[in-house]
């Protein structure tokens, strides 16, 4: 027996398999809607259960807003334009730096030191606390003693308008301390004022009967720094354009729009002072310069007033010459080297003994100069360098090893920067001899003069120097003052923050879309699971497959809509009824088996109890005792006998005492309410019922009735539980088999291939019984009027519907 439920076991899980590899193929949409109604409950209760968890969800979850605004990136100076300056900046890519500043902690700090974020409002509730950014109904003044204190929630409550008292929240312990509203208030931690704005909205909140409390909290600049870097998106809109898109979001609606108003702003003024300071680190440069060139222009000028005063030289005596004229140039040539290197030296100097190094006022310092396109892409690279340490001390210490990498890149980069300076001082000094030689050339012409005009000639060419070179300055000086008056920034917001009215986060909609497909999945797995799992018989489609069409198919017994009473005649109570006809056919398709005159013997058997073999017994007989036909039942199902209670009627007499000669075969016939429809129940249960079925007297007996009757029919046992009824399966003229809808298995169907092919039972028939005839609504095909030789016209009827004209055969009269 254990073997067996092995066997059916393996058997199952081997169907189960090949139904999900043959899904695709062998897919019954009908017996897919049909289960998906028989779940339908459960696919309530998982769509109940999303939109409660969607409820849930939007109930207590934080909504989140985001602000965002639009910035062009112009620059432009117009005085550059009209002195015809060079702009230092002009061949700069500017959109990458623009958006790096912009997502650069550096350019944060300044941003929030210009809000009020030093200090956290909230207001907390059962499930979630909101901040009360700029709408909280008093104010805090803090000094910081210890920063342990920073982070930490400190709730406050007023007991009027004047006092109230703090709870500082300390590991497990609280601090509670009184205060006074605008007096400071002194702890170890902290010096704290508090200042009431609005205590009727305090006494608002003090009087529901759920009260929230008031905390703040007190933050860190870092701290704030980095979670508005989290927060806010900056990414290039259009490249064409030169367009950038700034986005923050947050729980408080207010607070992000005030962040990317405070971003736009500071960007603003961040570019126009940083631009300018360009400007002046030039003039500073220019003055420097100017004090030296005065005090040589002076000196020259004194020269030369005491040379003539002391040798009386006449000035408008022709020394100049020709040669005089290129010893000018040469000495301009030799002064702008000159500056070069002086400027070379300044920067230089920065790099050596500067810690943090303004790459700005270095670009400046090389601004007009023929050093700019050499050096500047050397100093860009250091600047992207240095703000890289910057974001990156906000989240790491000095002594990390990332750090120390960066500061291992700037050596790298401030010493390749020496070298090109000393490179380039080391040409300067190479081309300052040449000249110099030259000079000292030109210079030897001179000695074919008057000693007197030579020196006066010398004097006169090195004012001359001195003089253009002052006045040059100051036209620098007077043209940079203008530039940096003249500087604007034209970087142009296209598209205004505005302080969002809805939440990005969560949305509704989706949110509720998002629950019910969730649903909707899970519904699918479930309805999936159990159509695979689906291992009843459930149309006859499925009998004739398994059998490869082998067994005859009788037809099909509809399931009732009401409640019937156990193996009950019904037939009689309604002719006109769907399963009146349904018996009809069955007893129309009778005729193909068997056609032949005499009296025939019909056994019905199933697999298990409960497929109603009983029930198709005693309405089968009363359809057939409708046309005329004298008819009797008997039960074998001795074991679980229900053929007296179909017809309510007495036991203690049947077909067990038959069998041991007990009682006579008239006495035990009993007549039912329907004319020519006889029944003998099975009578006590006896303890051997198999060897009464196959004894001699089981024979003699049928015999005996088919003398008396057209039509006998055998309850036999389930033949899946025992073997006793097939003896009488073997001898029957009509041997029917019957297979129950939603109930019978489908490894039942062995047992008719072994009945047929090892039993040697030919004429077996099935019937399916208790059909759910609605399931055709749904697409479902049970296979009515299959062409298998046993084919009818079947149709259904609603009651007190005309019946349809049936053929004339043994069972007609």
């Amino acid at each position: 027996m254990l073997q067996e439920d092995i066997s059916k076991t393996s058997e199952n899980f081997e169907r189960y398999k090949e139904r999900i590899s043959n899904f695709s193929g062998e897919f019954e949409l009908g017996l897919f809607l049909f289960i998906a109604r028989k779940s339908i409950i459960w696919i309530l209760l998982f769509f109940v259960l999303a939109f409660a968890g969607s409820y849930i969800y939007l109930r207590y979850t934080p909504p989140t807003y985001e602000s965002h605004s639009i910035i062009q990136i112009q620059t432009s100076n117009q005085a550059n334009k009209v002195l015809n300056v060079e702009n230092i900046y002009e061949n700069r890519n500017e959109l990458p730096e623009a958006i790096e500043l912009l997502r650069s902690k550096v350019f944060l700090k300044r941003v929030i030191s210009k809000l009020p974020l030093d200090i956290s409002y909230y207001n907390e509730g059962t499930f979630k606390a909101n901040e009360l950014y700029k709408s909280a109904p008093y104010a805090v003044e803090v000094k910081i003693k210890n920063e342990s204190i920073i982070g930490k929630k400190i709730y406050i409550n007023f007991d009027n308008r004047l006092n109230g008292y703090i709870e500082i929240v300390n590991n497990e312990n609280k601090i509670k301390l009184a205060f006074k509203s605008n007096q400071w208030l002194s702890t170890p931690e902290f010096d704290l004022k508090i200042s009431v704005l609005n205590f009727p909205e305090i006494q608002k909140q003090n009087s529901q009967v759920k009260q929230n409390l008031y905390y703040f909290t007190i933050n860190s600049n870092d701290a704030v720094v980095n979670d508005c870097s989290q927060k806010l998106e900056v990414k290039l809109l259009s490249e064409g354009a030169k367009t950038i898109l700034i986005s923050y979001t947050d729980f408080n609606a207010l607070k992000t729009s005030d962040i990317i108003n405070a971003i736009t702003d500071e960007y603003t003024n961040f570019d126009v002072e940083r631009k300018s300071e360009s400007s002046k680190s030039i003039i500073n440069f220019i003055d420097v310069q100017l004090d030296v060139v005065y005090n040589r222009l002076k000196e020259s000028e004194s020269s030369i007033q005491d040379f003539k005063k002391d040798n009386n030289v006449n000035e408008n005596k022709d020394i100049a010459t020709s040669n005089a004229s290129r010893l000018n140039d040469l000495d301009d040539q030799i002064i702008s080297l000159e500056l070069e290197e002086s400027v070379l030296s300044k920067i230089e100097r920065e790099i050596t003994k500067t810690k943090n190094i303004d790459t700005y006022n270095l670009l400046a310092l090389l601004a007009g100069t023929n050093l700019e396109s050499n050096i500047s892409s050397s100093v860009n690279s250091l600047h992207k360098l240095l703000i890289q340490k910057e974001e990156m001390l906000y989240e790491v210490t000095p002594s990390s090893e990332a750090i120390k990498a960066i500061d291992y890149q700037i050596n790298i980069q401030k010493s390749l920067l020496k070298e090109s300076i000393k490179s380039i001082k080391n040409n300067i000094s190479t081309r300052k001899e040449d000249l110099q030689s030259k000079t000292t050339q030109f210079e030897g012409k001179f000695k074919q003069l008057p000693e007197n005009e030579v020196e006066y000639a010398r004097l006169q060419r090195l004012y001359s120097i001195n003089e253009k070179y002052y006045t040059l300055l100051l036209e620098k000086k007077t043209e940079y003052s203008i530039s940096k008056a003249g500087f604007v920034s034209q970087n142009l917001i296209l598209e205004k923050p505005f302080t969002p009215n809805s939440p990005v986060s969560p949305n509704r909609k989706v949110t509720f879309i998002g629950y019910s497909l969730v649903a909707l999945f899970f519904s699918l797995i479930l309805i999936l699971m159990r159509y695979f799992a689906h291992n009843e018989i459930t149309s006859l489609n499925e009998i004739t497959k398994h059998t490869h069409a082998s067994i005859s198919i009788l037809g099909i017994v509809p399931k009732s809509n009401q409640n019937i009473p156990v193996s009950q005649l019904l037939v009689d109570k309604n002719p006109k009824s769907l399963i009146a006809e349904a018996f009809r056919s069955i007893r129309s398709n009778l005729q193909f088996i068997s056609n032949e005159p005499g009296a025939k013997v019909i056994a019905l058997t199933s697999t298990i109890s409960g497929e109603g073999k009983t029930f198709v017994a005693i309405n089968l007989a009363g359809i057939i005792a409708f046309s005329g036909k004298k008819v009797i039942i008997l039960d074998l199902d001795m074991r679980k006998p229900k053929i007296h209670l179909g017809f309510n009627a007495d036991n203690s007499v049947g077909m067990s005492t038959l069998l041991i000669g007990k009682d006579n075969i008239n006495s035990a016939i009993k007549h039912s309410g329907l004319e020519n429809l006889d029944f003998i129940t099975a009578g006590p249960i006896p303890p051997n019922p198999s060897e009464l079925i196959i004894s001699e007297k089981m024979e003699e007996i049928v015999t005996h009735l088919k003398a008396l009757y057209d039509i006998v029919i055998i309850d036999n046992p389930p033949v899946g539980l025992v073997s006793d009824g097939i003896a009488m399966i073997q001898k029957a003229d009509y041997p029917i088999y019957i297979f129950r809808a939603d109930y019978s298995k489908r490894n039942f169907i062995q047992n008719v291939d072994r009945l047929f092919n090892e039993a040697k039972i030919k004429k077996l028939s099935v019937i399916l019984n208790g059909v759910d005839i609605e399931r055709k609504s749904y697409g479902y095909n049970y296979g009515y009027g299959y062409g298998y030789g046993y084919g009818y016209g079947y149709g259904y009827y609603d009651d007190g519907a005309k019946s349809s004209k049936r053929k004339k055969s043994i069972f007609n009269k």
